[in-house]
């Protein structure tokens, strides 16, 4: 199983780190055509005018939203998760809309504001969720499709619809690998044979 990460901007080695961790082999996309050889993709954070600049001078923007139309599995994280998002409060970073959330770039203040949280509120079962919050984005309103993953002081952080998920934090930057075990979990289901209902 080969997942991708947008080798644009970002913290890209730590993902390669959290995929391996999960059983999965990484993949550098920085084009068209390693995008084609992935079953997956990973979105970093940075800045995601940035990242929507450089996606369009790579020419990967139209391929990366036919394969979310496709139903690729991907997962978003930081700026990762704006540019997933169906509004992103920014006219510039026109979101792929494969969640079906509106978020509010850098909510949760300047660099100097970050934070580490241990998140209970989670439905990916065990211990509490570890969370590391960097000029992180805030999820202010969420489809009736979206599920929440997790939740940090009564707002969501994480998200799931789909083979989308989304998170306002950096897992990478954790030993914690649940959220990469369910993107994993998500290309195994894309790959299962559609069963048949028996014939009437």
């Amino acid at each position: 199983m080969k997942i991708g990460v947008l080798a644009l901007q970002g913290d890209v080695v730590e993902h390669e780190r959290a995929i391996r961790r999960a059983g999965a082999e990484p993949v550098r996309v920085k084009r068209p055509a390693h995008l084609a050889q992935v079953d997956a993709l990973v979105l970093p954070g940075g800045e995601s005018p940035t990242i929507t600049k450089l996606l369009r001078s790579s020419q990967l923007e139209e391929p990366l939203r036919q394969r979310l139309r496709e139903g690729m599995p991907v997962f978003g994280t930081c700026a990762g998760l704006i540019l997933l998002s169906r509004e992103t409060g920014d006219p510039d970073v026109p979101g792929f809309g494969a969640l079906d959330v509106t978020v509010q770039r850098n909510a949760y203040g300047r660099q100097i504001d970050s934070f580490e949280a241990m998140l209970p509120d989670h439905a990916l079962g065990g211990d509490p969720l570890e969370a590391v919050f960097i000029r992180a984005p805030a999820i202010e309103d969420v489809g009736r499709n979206v599920e929440v993953l997790a939740s940090h002081d009564g707002r969501p952080v994480a998200v799931r619809q789909g083979n989308a998920i989304g998170a306002a934090f950096h897992p990478e930057l954790t030993d914690d690998t649940r959220l990469y075990d369910a993107l994993v979990a998500c290309v195994r289901d894309s790959k299962r044979p559609a069963r048949q209902d028996d014939a009437a």
